[in-house]
């Protein structure tokens, strides 16, 4: 009789991605980087375990947003005061903050709990060309065949 291959945390290899975010639509970008972190691009899948890779997010500056979404897509939060609600546009977000605009995106497309934590701390998004991992030596990722 077979058994179905159940990966442990301790066997998981991790490897490092860099993808470029310039020219790519938002929702693409986000549904390829939430597969490659919670690891369903590698036959070791195991829905309890974290078997994902760490994703580098280059370029979050130059996202593109389809249709009207940079003026009409709004995301909101609150401050917990009374009349503490606070709202921004998609094109808002892009031009101040376009990290958090690619970290909320991907971060709702994972699991909500304590496995989607672990999981989305392994995202790091820059807003421009250079970030901080070299010493990892991350490989390129082509997103653009991924789509």
């Amino acid at each position: 009789m077979r058994t179905t291959y159940m990966a442990k945390p301790g066997e998981v290899e991790r490897k490092w991605y860099v993808v470029d975010a310039d020219g790519i639509e938002l929702g693409r970008l986000s549904t390829v980087v939430a597969s490659i972190l919670r690891g369903k691009n590698k036959p070791t899948f195991t829905p309890n375990v974290d078997t994902g890779d760490n994703v580098i997010v280059i370029n979050a500056s130059k996202i593109a947003l389809s249709g009207r979404k940079a003026a009409n897509k709004v995301y909101y939060h609150h401050s917990s005061y009374i009349g503490g609600l606070k709202s921004k546009t998609a094109g808002q977000m892009r031009e101040d903050t376009p990290e958090k605009l690619i970290e909320t995106s991907v971060k709702g497309m994972l699991p909500h709990g304590t496995l989607g934590h672990q999981v989305f701390l392994k995202l790091h998004v820059y807003a421009g060309e250079d970030h901080k991992h070299e010493a990892q030596n991350p490989e390129k990722l082509d997103i653009s065949k991924l789509i």
